[in-house]
C-alpha cells in the first residue's frame, strides 16, 4: 500500500513498485479537517491528482481520514512546543505517528504486507534481519533526517522507492509516464496542513504577546509580535531599519528573554552571540547500537551539511554534543540527528545551545 498524495514523488514511486514487480495499491489520505474553502487547502486538488495517478497506473486508490489521530498526537505538541516559546519538527512527529502507524494499521487491515511512500531514503537488511536506515542518494533531497524516529518494526514494514534516484530523474520519469504533476511543485509548510501565513494561522490557536527588540546592551530597537513567532539564528521579518548609532549591517536574532518578553538581535551573521560550540539533547532514540561517547556526523537541520561531532552521556535519556566548528541556529524543540557516512544512526530533541 503506497501513500499517495497527488505529487510527483509518490506517483513515481508507485510506477517504480509496479515495475518491480508487486501488488500495489494506493492510499491518500486527509489529516486536516479545516480551511476546506480556504486558499491554502489543496486536499481536492491533490485528491483528483492521485485519483488520476491511479487510475493510469490501474491500481486501486482507497481514502481515509486521520485528522483526529494528528490532532491528538501530532498538532497537540506542535502548540505546546510553542507556547513553550520552542521551535518544534511536526513533519517528524508526523512521520512516525501518522504515515508510519496510523496509515501502517490501517493499511494492515487492508491486507497489506507492506507499507510505501514517496521518501528519499534508502533501507538496508543486515545479515541477522535488522533494517538499516540510510541516506537517500540525492543529498539535495535525502530525508533519512526526517525518518530517524521510527522503530524496527516500522522500518522493516516499508518500502521507499525513490531512495536510489534523484529528483530530476522522478521528474523526468513522470513527465514520459504522462503523469498531469509531473511539474507540481514540491510540498512545504506544516505537515498535512501546508503553505500559509504562518503567522495568521497561529495566531488562532495561541494569543499574541508583543514586546519589545532590543540589543544586547538592552537597547529597545523595535516590537516584536510574540516570541513563538521567532527562531534562533532568524534574519528575515524583524522590522528593523535603519538604527541610530549602528551600522548597516543585518540583523539577526540571538536570544528569547522569556522574563521580559524581549527578543534579544545582534548584527552581522558571524556575532559570537550567535554561535554556540554544542548543544544539549533530551530524548534520544538510536535506530542503531552505539557506545557512548562516540565520535559521528550529525545535522541540526534538514538541509544542512554534516558536522563532525563529538556524542557523550552523564544522565540517562540526556545527550551533550560538542562540535568541531561552531554552530548557528540551534533552535531548542528542533531535532538533531546523528550519521556515519550514509547510515543514519538515531536522534535526539535539542534542548539548548552551549
Amino acid at each position: 500500500m503506497i501513500g499517495l498524495s497527488g505529487g510527483v514523488d509518490s506517483s513515481v514511486a508507485a510506477w517504480l513498485l509496479l515495475e518491480q514487480g508487486h501488488a500495489v495499491e494506493a492510499m491518500f489520505m486527509k489529516n486536516w479537517e479545516e480551511d476546506d474553502g480556504s486558499e491554502y487547502c489543496t486536499a481536492k486538488q491533490d485528491l483528483e491528482d492521485a485519483a488520476a495517478v491511479a487510475n493510469k497506473l490501474g491500481i486501486r486508490l482507497h481514502t481515509c481520514n486521520f485528522a483526529s489521530e494528528y490532532w491528538e498526537h501530532v498538532f497537540e505538541y506542535f502548540l505546546r512546543e510553542y507556547q513553550l516559546l520552542r521551535t518544534p519538527n511536526p513533519d517528524i512527529l508526523c512521520n512516525r505517528e501518522i504515515k508510519f502507524k496510523a496509515f501502517l494499521d490501517y493499511a494492515q487491515q487492508l491486507g497489506a504486507h507492506k507499507i510505501a511512500t514517496g521518501h528519499y531514503a534508502r533501507l538496508s537488511q543486515t545479515a541477522n534481519g535488522h533494517t538499516q536506515l540510510l541516506k537517500g542518494v540525492d543529498a539535495n533531497k535525502d530525508q533519512a533526517y526526517f525518518l530517524h524516529a521510527l522503530n524496527q518494526q516500522q522500518l522493516s514494514q516499508s518500502l521507499f522507492p525513490l531512495g536510489d534516484y534523484h529528483k530530476k530523474q522522478v521528474r523526468a520519469f513522470a513527465k514520459q509516464l504522462g503523469f498531469g504533476n509531473h511539474a507540481k511543485k514540491d510540498s512545504t509548510g506544516i505537515c498535512f496542513i501546508g503553505e500559509r501565513r504562518f503567522r495568521d494561522f497561529l495566531q488562532r490557536y495561541l494569543p499574541n504577546q508583543p514586546g519589545p527588540i532590543v540589543t544586547t546592551a538592552n537597547q529597545q530597537i523595535g516590537e516584536h509580535s510574540g516570541l513563538m513567532y521567532y527562531t534562533l539564528g532568524q534574519r528575515q521579518g524583524l522590522a528593523i531599519g535603519g538604527v541610530k548609532n549602528h551600522s548597516e549591517a543585518p540583523w539577526y536574532v540571538a536570544a528569547k528573554n522569556i522574563h521580559d518578553n524581549a527578543l534579544v538581535v545582534v548584527q552581522g551573521e558571524d556575532h559570537p552571540s550567535l554561535l554556540a560550540s554544542g548543544l544539549t539533547a533530551s530524548l534520544p532514540h538510536w535506530l542503531e547500537r552505539c557506545t557512548l561517547p562516540l565520535k559521528c556526523h550529525a545535522k541540526i537541520r534538514h538541509r544542512q551539511p554534516d558536522q563532525a561531532c563529538y556524542v557523550s552521556s552523564d544522565a540517562p535519556d540526556q545527550l551533550t554534543v560538542q562540535f568541531e566548528q561552531p554552530q548557528r541556529g540551534i533552535n531548542p524543540g528542533q531535532f538533531i540527528v546523528f550519521y556515519q557516512n550514509d547510515l543514519c544512526l538515531g536522534g535526539a530533541t535539542i534542548d539548548g545551545a552551549i
